[in-house]
């Protein structure tokens, strides 16, 4: 069995997967994003060809020419999650979203490339939908092992409250994840990965990293985060401070909002608006502000070294947030990476 091995990252984004699969040891020749606007953060931090396309449009002979002859091929993707999410479920019916049949497409790709491994990764909430199903039931026709399990990101050493199903596949024998590396008593903690940035203020940015750089807060807010506690919610400010919706019974219950996130636990799981105080629990723990994007990145467990800033290019907080809150967390593609080898091994020393 060959010794080479390279991958072909689906729905690429920034290269969260990709940087993660490197990392691991296994090279990505390409990935693959309709979003243009991803090119830079990803050629520019990867040993990879960005190659910008509609996965719907992608064709088998687009794929196979971007592997070497002759090497094992892993095929890799996590396709948008957000007609799975539950944030966006609510109430609708999210079957007619063109980007939940975006497993079929890929699917399709999978039986047309016949890649040696497979890996998928999303939100839970996609094991529960058809589509996901018929993914499945396609890999096990095509004759693949197929393993699938939600994972808690901070048994893998990811410093937030994150948990993601993660499907392997393989034509070479049973795979699965490698066990967790860390327990509960030695979980990453946000404290792990933002304490040693230089403090900012609101609608500050950083002398040294521009990418550390915080959003404004109204006058409205700044006076609610000065009386948010680590951990606590809206109902720790003064009553003129509250909205009207806090207000009501029904309000209640929102309690993941306009908080801050604690210095000794894993942070909430990062979204594409981290940055914005009232969209989750992403106030600093002790400074007052919303998380910096730089931050954001980090809690993905984005190197320090990773750019996303294009030269000539005005920041932005809404595209900037979208692609560090849709990436595979870094550290996951380490995980992921890992347990192909490990298999790849298994197999090797069975043989």
């Amino acid at each position: 069995m060959s010794t080479s091995v390279s991958a072909v990252d689906l729905f690429c984004g920034i290269g969260g997967l990709t940087h993660g699969l490197a990392k691991a040891g296994i090279p990505v020749v390409a990935g693959i994003d309709v979003d243009e606007r991803c090119r830079y953060a990803y050629e520019k931090n990867n040993c990879s060809r960005f190659i910008q396309a509609d996965i719907r449009n992608l064709t088998a002979a687009e794929v196979l020419k971007l592997y070497r002859n002759g090497e094992i091929r892993v095929l890799v993707g996590c396709a948008p999650c957000q007609p799975f999410s539950r944030h966006t479920q609510k109430n609708k019916d999210r079957t007619e979203d063109s980007k939940w049949r975006l497993l079929y497409f890929f699917a399709r790709l999978v039986s047309d490339v016949s890649p040696d491994i497979v890996s998928m990764e999303n939100v839970p909430e996609t094991a529960k939908h058809a589509v996901f199903t018929d993914f499945v039931a396609t890999l096990e026709t095509l004759g693949y092992h197929v393993w699938h399990k939600s994972i808690y990101c901070p048994n893998y050493g990811i410093p937030q409250t994150r948990t993601r199903l993660v499907l392997l596949a393989s034509k070479l024998g049973k795979i699965e994840i490698i066990p967790r590396t860390h327990d509960r008593m030695h979980y990453p903690t946000a404290r792990d990965a933002i304490k040693t940035l230089e403090p900012i203020g609101d609608g500050e940015v950083s002398r040294g990293d521009p990418l550390h750089r915080a959003y404004r807060l109204s006058s409205l807010n700044r006076a609610r985060i000065r009386q948010s506690r680590p951990g606590g919610t809206w109902s720790d400010w003064d009553e003129n401070l509250r909205a009207p919706c806090h207000r009501r019974d029904s309000g209640k219950s929102y309690s993941a909002v306009y908080a801050r996130m604690m210095w000794d636990a894993p942070a909430p799981t990062v979204t594409t608006q981290f940055y914005s105080f009232g969209t989750g629990r992403f106030g600093h723990p002790e400074q007052d502000r919303a998380l910096s994007l730089r931050e954001g990145a980090l809690l993905q467990t984005f190197p320090d070294y990773y750019e996303f800033l294009e030269p000539g290019v005005p920041p932005s907080f809404k595209r900037i947030g979208m692609h560090i809150g849709n990436a595979v967390p870094v550290r996951l593609g380490v995980v992921i990476g890992e347990s192909i080898l490990r298999h790849l091994e298994s197999v090797r020393h069975d043989r």
